[in-house]
């Protein structure tokens, strides 16, 4: 299967499905020499699991991460960093009467057409399951950067038409749902739980900030930093919009109020304002890195719906097993962890520039 792998000179290549007996990733191209922690990784992993709330799928995997290549006394050697993460609570049962049938919103009708069969066991390679090896692979990207002062984090900011009104970074790791606003985040997670007790489930939007992201970073034109960002968030499971910046609203700007006008700084220009989202002509501009993304709501519900076997006859479903009533609490990590490979990409290549 190609599109397995992500980048360019930090290049990610994952493998692994839902219900097999392990998911991993093989990391190429990380710089020789950087001090590799394997409790910063599974720090990282601890986040985005499954079965820590509520409002998340209670399937339990500890998701352990090993390194098994590329580190040799807790530092990078610069040979591939393979990192396996062992599958320990499978339960195939649930799927087993959905094998022949699609199920809306999923990859089965999809992957049928384009492979011609597909593993039917939590949704196989098109799980998002297939997340935490990005989330490992962002951890190591996230040592490299912090050598640079480059920061990034995420946090929802509206979940089932609740909109964050308030921004406290301190509270994000607090609440459930990864909220900087601890009123609105009751309010999410209240819409969550009702949704999930009606047997649906809910969509949301998170933003994601990286700061200290040095100017000149982005290959014109096809790889401009904003269109390779885009790419890496998009390719996140249930995602189906991304924003950068303003975003849609540029649109409804003049060009007056939209331009980010700059004044003579002690380290480069300051900017005024930030519609662009630190990014310009697809290059870095030095300001912060500002992007959203649109979850969509989980597809697996337990509503009877119309769909299709797998020989195209009409057919009845009804999703049972685990799953979260809402996939953006979980994304979140995931969507820092592809910004974080991001940045260390287009770092490592901008180095071969100039002189």
């Amino acid at each position: 299967m190609a599109g397995n792998s992500f980048g360019k000179q930090f290049r990610i290549t994952t493998w692994g499905e839902s219900h097999g007996h392990s998911i991993g990733v093989v990391i190429d191209g990380c710089p020789a020499g950087l001090a590799i922690s394997l409790q910063k990784i599974q720090k990282e992993l601890d986040r985005r699991r499954t079965g820590q709330s509520n409002v998340s799928s209670q399937r339990k995997e500890p998701d352990r991460a090993a390194i098994r290549s590329g580190v040799f006394e807790g530092v990078a050697t610069g040979a591939p960093i393979h990192i396996v993460i062992e599958n320990q609570d499978t339960d195939s049962r649930a799927y087993e009467n959905i094998k022949d049938v699609c199920r809306p919103g999923h990859a089965d009708y999809t992957y049928i057409a384009k492979y011609g069969h597909r593993d039917h066991r939590g949704g196989g390679r098109a799980s998002a399951r297939e997340t935490a090896c990005r989330v490992a692979a962002g951890a190591v990207a996230r040592m490299f950067l912090d050598g640079f002062g480059i920061d990034v984090f995420a946090h929802t900011i509206e979940i089932a038409g609740v909109r964050a009104e308030r921004f406290d970074r301190k509270v994000i790791e607090t609440n459930d749902v990864r909220c900087a606003d601890p009123a609105a985040a009751e309010k999410m997670t209240e819409a969550i739980l009702h949704a999930r007790k009606d047997g649906d489930s809910v969509g949301g939007v998170a933003e994601i900030v990286a700061t200290g992201v040095p100017a000149g970073l982005g290959e014109p034109v096809y790889d401009r930093f904003d269109a390779t960002l885009a790419h890496a968030l998009m390719s996140i499971n249930a995602v189906k919009g991304v924003e950068i910046g303003a975003g849609f609203g540029a649109a409804r700007l003049r060009g007056s109020e939209n331009n980010d006008q700059m004044r003579a700084g002690d380290n480069g220009p300051v900017f005024l304002s930030n519609n662009s989202g630190g990014i310009d002509g697809g290059v870095t501009n030095g300001n912060t890195i500002i992007a959203r993304i649109a979850v969509k709501p989980t597809p697996s519900i337990h509503k009877r719906q119309n769909s299709v076997d797998k020989n195209g006859d009409n057919a009845v479903v009804r999703v049972e097993g685990r799953h979260d009533p809402c996939i953006l609490p979980r994304a979140v990590p995931v969507a820092e962890a592809m910004t974080l490979i991001t940045i260390a990409d287009q770092l490592l290549l901008n180095r071969a520039t100039r002189l």
